[in-house]
C-alpha cells in the first residue's frame, strides 16, 4: 500500500498583536503550530490557529481545504481572536486619524458601493463620522438649525425645548381626561388637581432638563457632550442593543432622535391617570398625595428613554404595578393621601 503525502501549503501568519504578516508552508496543523511559535515565540503548549478573516478556529480537516496564502492568527492557549474587521476598526480607531480624511473617504466608497450590508456600514459610519457635537451655537453649526426656529441660538437651548414639549403633552392629556368625567364635583377637584400640577411642573420648567447637555447630573439624560443611551423597553432593565445617540452631532442625529421616546413604564393613560380619577370619586384634590402622581406621570421615576426599535406600543403587562396603584387609591395608603 502506497503512502499518500500531503503537499505543503503556504500560509500567511501573524500574530493577534502585530501586524507583521510571515510566510510559512506546512502539511498539517501540527506543522503550522511548531513552526509559527518557533517564528513568533509563542509556546507552543495551547497554541491554536484561527482565520485573520472572522476568527474561525482552524482545524485539521479545515486546514487541508484552505486557499493557498489565507491569513491566519496564531494564539497562545488563553488568547482569542474575534476577526479581523473588529481589530481592523480597533487599530483605526486608536490612530487618531483625521475624521475629515476619513469621512471623505467612507463617502467614496459609499457612491460606489452596491452591496446593501456594506452600504449600511458605510452609511453609519459616515452619519458618525460627520460629528459636529462640539459645536454649539447657531453661527457655528447653521446646518445642525435647519427646520428650528430663530429664536433658539444654541443646540442645548433647543434640546431643552424639545424635551419641554413632550413633557407638555403630557400634561395635555391629564387636562383632556376631564372631558371623561361625568360628576361635577369630580370635575372640579379633577380640575383643581391638574392646576396644582402644571404649577408644579412649570417650576420645574417641565423637566426639560432631562436634554439639555448643560445641565448638572443626575438631571441631565445625556453625556456632557449629548450622548443618549436607550434604557430598554418598559419590562427590561437595560438596552440589550446598547442603542445610543447624540442628536447634538448633526442635523440627521436630531431628526432621528425625534423617534426616539420617552415612554412611560407605568403607563399614563391606562393606569395613572384612571388612578388619579378614582381617588378623586370620594376626595378633595387636597386630600391627594399629588407627589406621587406628578412622580409618576413627569419624571425620570416613571419614564424611560427608549429607542423606536425598543419601544413596545401594545398594553404594559406590568399587572403587579396596576393593582399595587389602585389598592393603594382603595385602601387610602399613606403614598397616595395626605392625612
Amino acid at each position: 500500500m502506497s503512502r499518500i503525502f500531503k503537499k505543503d501549503k503556504p500560509v500567511k501568519i501573524r500574530s493577534c498583536t502585530e501586524n507583521k504578516k510571515y510566510g510559512v508552508a506546512a502539511k498539517d496543523v501540527k506543522e503550522l503550530l511548531k513552526k509559527g511559535c518557533k517564528l513568533l515565540q509563542l509556546p507552543l503548549s495551547g497554541a491554536h490557529v484561527c482565520l485573520y478573516a472572522d476568527g474561525t478556529e482552524v482545524t485539521e480537516g479545515y486546514f487541508q481545504t484552505l486557499q493557498d496564502n489565507t491569513e491566519l492568527v496564531l494564539l497562545s492557549k488563553d488568547q482569542t481572536w474575534s476577526g479581523g474587521v473588529v481589530y481592523d476598526i480597533g487599530q483605526l480607531l486608536s490612530t487618531g486619524l483625521h475624521s475629515d480624511g476619513l469621512l471623505e473617504a467612507a463617502k467614496g466608497l459609499l457612491s460606489g458601493e452596491p452591496a446593501p450590508k456594506r452600504r449600511k456600514i458605510l452609511t453609519d459610519l459616515v452619519l458618525n463620522l460627520d460629528d459636529k457635537s462640539e459645536l454649539e451655537s447657531r453661527e457655528e453649526d447653521d446646518d445642525w438649525f435647519k427646520g428650528v426656529a430663530d429664536r433658539f441660538k444654541t443646540k442645548s437651548a433647543y434640546m431643552k425645548f424639545n424635551c419641554e414639549s413632550r413633557i407638555r403633552s403630557y400634561m395635555n392629556e391629564v387636562v383632556d381626561a376631564t372631558k371623561t368625567i361625568q360628576k361635577a364635583k369630580v370635575r372640579e377637584e379633577f380640575l383643581k388637581a391638574s392646576k396644582s400640577l402644571r404649577e408644579r411642573l412649570k417650576a420645574a420648567g417641565f423637566n426639560g432638563c432631562y436634554f439639555d447637555r448643560t445641565e448638572k447630573e443626575p438631571q441631565r439624560l445625556c453625556t456632557r457632550e449629548g450622548w443618549f443611551t436607550c434604557q430598554g423597553s418598559f419590562d427590561k432593565e437595560v438596552c440589550s442593543s446598547l442603542h445610543s445617540i447624540n442628536p447634538y452631532s448633526s442635523y440627521e442625529s436630531r431628526i432621528f432622535f425625534s423617534t426616539w421616546n420617552l415612554d412611560h413604564r407605568i403607563e399614563k393613560k391606562r393606569t395613572v391617570i384612571p388612578a388619579l380619577l378614582e381617588a378623586l370619586q370620594n376626595h378633595k384634590s387636597a386630600d391627594i398625595n399629588l407627589d406621587y402622581f406628578y412622580r409618576l406621570l413627569f419624571t425620570r421615576e416613571n419614564l424611560k428613554l427608549v429607542h423606536i426599535v425598543c419601544h413596545k406600543k401594545g398594553a404594559h403587562d406590568l399587572l403587579c404595578d396596576a393593582k399595587e396603584i389602585f389598592r393603594q387609591v382603595r385602601g387610602k395608603k399613606r403614598c397616595l393621601f395626605e392625612y
